[in-house]
């Protein structure tokens, strides 16, 4: 019997332990410098549509007349083909790091103009460059579409998800790859995904302690890192670093509110300051019916409508919730389950306590 009282009780005092910090491996908290994909954009045309294509437009005839003279056919003077089959397209992709000659890759093709669907489409062979203008991979292939696109004679349609956009899986062929630097540039960087000199701080010990004075602090966000050069030297010093263990600094206090779908997210650095919350609403019910008047049989009078209104007026309750300084997440979550508020009432209380100074964390509305 005594153990059935002792079990809750140790469950609820482990509840109330704090926690202890979370260890994160290197790796989970930034990366190295110049070891990131890069973006690839192409202009294509795809064909073999179904009716489904952009029909007879400028950029697509030319387009098109380009790729047939690549292939030995040229078209007669003045003569514009009806290209319903067709469609121009812009084509995406990802080059990851360290990607090299030969190795394939995904890409994602959009219409650019009034094609209904690729469904069914290939790609003709189109050129994918980067940022700098160079080539960097060349792709084609027979799209895969998740979308429907149906139309009929009357005009009627039905879409079913996106039948404008394509992926063809292993698409393209990488042709020129990415030099990154990091096996012989004389200091190799490494930065955080969010600027915090506390965790750069135990990031840099860390290394050091691994590695003796190779690592120094150059902002925020940002470690200069002096590793032996060589590529197989460097890949396993860096393969080191990322499996180090770092208990990161704690997030700042933040208060996240999306106003279109009334979310609130808190995160357990919110602190308050003492503070006392009330909050009641006042219900004004107004009911509106109409009374028929209906005249006796024998008297000469007419039936009539008259309105009847009915006004209530209600003030709930409000309850008062009092802070003590340095209240957590969970003392303000409970008080706000006691106060009964929704969504938005509870967005209210949060910005009417960082108007009064009572809330120390940051407000974000998305």
């Amino acid at each position: 019997m005594l153990v059935r009282f002792i079990l809750p009780l140790i469950v609820a005092m482990a509840a109330l332990t704090p926690a202890p910090a979370m260890a994160e491996r290197v790796r989970d908290l930034g990366e190295f410098q110049g070891v990131r994909a890069n973006q690839l954009t192409g202009y294509g045309i795809v064909v073999g549509l179904a009716g489904t294509g952009d029909d007879n437009l400028e950029y697509l005839t030319q387009a098109m007349k380009g790729t047939a003279g690549r292939l030995g056919v040229q078209l007669p003077a003045g003569v514009s083909p009806g290209l319903k089959n067709a469609a121009a397209v812009v084509i995406t992709a990802e080059l990851p790091a360290f990607a090299k000659p030969g190795q394939r890759i995904d890409v994602t093709v959009s219409t650019i103009g009034k094609a209904k669907s690729l469904r069914g489409g290939a790609l003709i062979m189109a050129p994918l460059v980067g940022a700098d203008g160079q080539i960097y991979a060349m792709a084609q292939g027979n799209l895969a579409v998740g979308g429907l696109g149906i139309t009929a004679r009357d005009g009627s349609q039905l879409t079913v998800n996106v039948p404008t956009v394509g992926r063809i899986a292993e698409g393209a062929s990488v042709e020129r790859a990415v030099s990154s630097g990091f096996d012989s540039g004389e200091v190799l960087r490494w930065n955080l995904f969010e600027a915090d000199f506390l965790t750069a701080q135990r990031v840099r010990d860390a290394i050091n302690a691994r590695f003796p004075q190779a690592a120094t602090i150059e902002d925020g966000i940002t470690l200069a890192l002096r590793l032996p050069a060589g590529a197989d030297s460097r890949a396993t010093a860096m393969a080191s670093i990322e499996m180090l263990d770092i208990t990161p600094a704690e997030t700042a206090a933040r208060v996240i509110v999306n106003s279109r779908t009334g979310t609130v997210v808190i995160n357990s650095a919110v602190r308050l300051s003492p503070a006392a919350i009330s909050h009641g609403r006042l219900v004004v019910k107004i009911d509106e019916k109409n009374q028929v008047s209906q005249p006796n049989a024998l008297a000469r009078g007419q039936t009539a409508v008259t309105p009847a209104s009915e006004i209530d007026v209600q003030e709930k309750e409000a309850k008062v919730a009092l802070f003590k300084p340095g209240a957590s997440l969970s003392s303000l979550v409970d008080a706000l389950n006691t106060l009964g508020t929704s969504p938005s009432d509870l967005v209210a209380i949060l910005e009417a306590l960082k108007q009064a100074g009572a809330l120390k964390a940051e407000m974000v509305v998305i």
